[in-house]
This record gives structure tokens, C-alpha cells and sequence, in this order.
């Protein structure tokens, strides 16, 4: 889920595969890959930076584009801070994503030296839970990262990934995040794909997870503000009648709307948990990428969107997951990434 606020443009930016933890749930692989060099990243960072500059000029809008640093575990990458120097200075925030368990007191101080807007931590539950999807000892040490951040003045964002394993303890989630002194407290639905594969029974049933939303809403405080990326999720605020618009995406999931995700070997996919590749940073050009990629094309067209979603009226403001509705399809035995949402649960009548 991004983290960052506003009206955005994104780059989920995996430095690598590689990571400390085996997690049940992970979306990804683990599998060892062609790392971009520091150079090569340096070179997509000044073409991003040049793109969003010409969209502006063009189209007169402004952007508030940040970079979404993440992994595997990021912090693995020998050179992570050279990284985060080089594609820092162009007016484009950078967070970071991580398990937290690498972020000793140096590494937190050299975060906030260098500008990051915030950290997002992933923390599935109380310490049996979280260590039953994460590992042994990883609990402790990602409560640790945590409070280094927050030493280091960064602001922190714990986030879950939701499934039946763990999703009646998000209350148990925010009397920890409220202890700890954290500013926000985020969610994910399960995406069963990659090591998470798996799975698929142990995603929420939509007949159960408008309960649990209203649930996880209703214990925001003032302290501390819950936030999600799940544009399902979002709905349960958007009255239909403000919801109810055209054919033009607005909002919403950001596949093909509002970021791309580059992966360790430069290929460039919709979103991080929709591994469909649209292209490769070392040989294609990102503007004309953008604009032409017949998969992009399809993500922002209702008319090619089929079931539930392809008829919604809240189409432009959410269209659902699409890493749900093809890792859905694909346990199925299908390869439907335009596929209805499974979980959703919203009327649209």
C-alpha cells in the first residue's frame, strides 16, 4: 500500500528479492535476480524525474511523485544509502517499505539525514501471531526498528496484511501502535500469490470483512490515524451518490492510474503485487510506455472489466484490487486480471 498522501504519482521501487525473512504470506518469489546497478538506477531516477517535469509542462498539473523504496528486505543492499542519495534531490519524497528487523540506531539517524518522508514497518499481530507468519525472533526485532525510527524523529506507519490468521487481532495492532508512540496504522488484504500461494483459504470471506473493516475504523483516535491502500476498503466513506461517475478513473486501485513498480531486474509491472510486465526500465521508454501499454490501456477502460466490477458505479473511484482478482483467477484456473474483486462486499444500487 502507498504510504504517502495526496494527489500522487509512484514508483514502488524493489532493490532486490533478497530478504532475512521467509514470510507465509509474502507475495513475492525470493528467487535470485539481475540487481540494478547503482548506476542504472541512477539513470531511471533522472528519466522519472524528466518525465513527471514534461507531463507538468504539458498538461499543466502538478504531481506530488514520491519513490516507495522497498524489497525483499532493502536494507540488504550493500549500497541502500548510496541509493537513497542518489535518487534523492529531484522533489521526490521517498519512503521506505520493510520489515523493520535491519534498522539499527546508525541506520535510523542516516534515514532521517537524508530526508526520508517516512517509514512503513510490517507487524502482523501480537508476537505469537506476527512470528507464525514471519519467524522466530522477528517480532522483538522489528518493535526495536520501530523505535529507532522513532528516535530518529521519522514518522512510522506499522501496516498488516490481513487474512483469516490474523485479522481479529488488529485491535490488539492499535493498543500496540498507540504504546509504541507511532503516528499511523495501516492494511492489506492477502494477495495469495508467490510464496503466498498457498493461501487462497486463508483470505477473509466478503461476507465477514465489511465487519472487520467497520471494526478496524471505528478504533481510529486522535492520536493515531488508521490508513489503507484497499480500494474497497475506501468505499465505506465515499456516499454512492458522490461515487457514482463515468468512465474516468479518479481514484481508487493505482494499477495503470497512478504508479508503476520497477523490480529488482528492471522489469516494470502495473503494481507490486500484480506480476504482469508491461515492460523493462533498461530498455524501454517510461513515457511512451505509459502511454501506449495495451495492459495499462485495459486497467484504466471499465468497458474490458468484467463481473461485478465492470458494471459498478463506483468503477472510477475503485475498480477493486487487481492483484486480488487475478491471484483469485489464477487459483482458480483462470489468468483474468480485469476479473471482479472476490472480496467486495459494497452495493453499488
Amino acid at each position: 500500500m502507498p504510504i504517502n498522501q495526496g494527489h500522487e504519482f509512484f514508483i514502488q521501487w524493489h532493490l532486490t528479492e533478497r530478504c532475512n525473512l521467509r514470510c507465509r504470506h509474502c507475495y513475492q518469489t525470493g528467487g535470485k535476480t539481475d540487481e540494478l546497478s547503482l548506476f542504472e538506477i541512477q539513470t531511471v531516477a533522472n528519466e522519472i524525474s524528466e518525465m513527471l517535469k514534461a507531463w507538468e509542462e504539458t498538461y499543466n498539473i502538478s504531481f506530488s511523485p514520491s519513490f516507495n523504496i522497498t524489497g525483499g528486505e532493502p536494507f540488504l543492499r550493500l549500497d541502500f544509502f548510496e541509493i537513497l542519495e542518489e535518487i534523492g534531490g529531484r522533489g521526490i519524497d521517498i519512503y521506505i517499505l520493510t520489515n523493520g528487523t535491519m534498522i539499527n540506531g546508525r541506520n535510523a539517524a542516516k534515514l532521517a539525514k537524508l530526508g526520508v518522508r517516512g517509514v512503513q514497518v510490517s507487524l502482523e499481530g501480537p508476537e505469537e501471531v506476527h512470528e507464525s507468519i514471519r519467524g522466530k525472533g522477528s517480532f522483538l526485532s522489528a518493535l526495536r526498528g520501530v523505535k529507532n525510527l522513532l528516535d530518529a524523529g521519522l514518522q512510522v506507519t506499522l501496516n498488516a496484511t490481513l487474512s483469516d490468521i490474523n485479522a481479529k487481532h488488529f485491535g490488539d495492532m492499535i493498543a500496540l501502535a498507540s504504546s509504541l508512540g507511532v503516528q499511523r496504522i495501516g492494511f492489506s488484504r492477502l494477495v495469495p500469490s508467490g510464496m503466498g500461494m498457498g493461501l487462497v483459504d486463508k483470505m477473509i470471506g466478503k461476507e465477514k470483512i465489511q465487519d472487520i473493516y467497520k471494526s478496524i475504523f471505528s478504533l481510529q483516535t486522535d492520536s493515531l490515524e488508521i490508513v489503507t491502500g484497499d480500494p474497497v476498503a475506501s468505499q465505506m466513506s465515499i456516499p454512492l451518490g458522490s461515487a457514482d461517475a463515468g468512465t474516468t478513473a479518479t481514484a481508487g486501485c493505482a494499477a495503470g492510474i497512478s504508479g508503476l513498480t520497477f523490480l529488482p531486474d528492471g522489469t516494470i509491472t502495473p503494481c507490486r503485487r500484480l506480476f504482469i510486465s508491461i515492460g523493462n526500465v533498461r530498455k524501454d521508454n517510461l513515457r511512451e510506455l505509459w502511454a501506449t501499454s495495451e495492459v495499462l490501456k485495459s486497467l484504466r477502460d471499465r468497458s474490458r472489466y468484467r463481473g461485478k466490477c465492470g458494471t459498478c458505479r463506483r468503477w472510477a473511484f475503485c475498480r477493486g484490487c487487481r492483484a486480488i482478482a487475478y491471484a483469485f483467477s489464477r487459483s482458480k484456473g483462470g489468468d483474468d486480471f480485469l476479473a471482479e474483486d472476490p472480496q467486495c462486499f459494497i452495493e453499488d444500487k
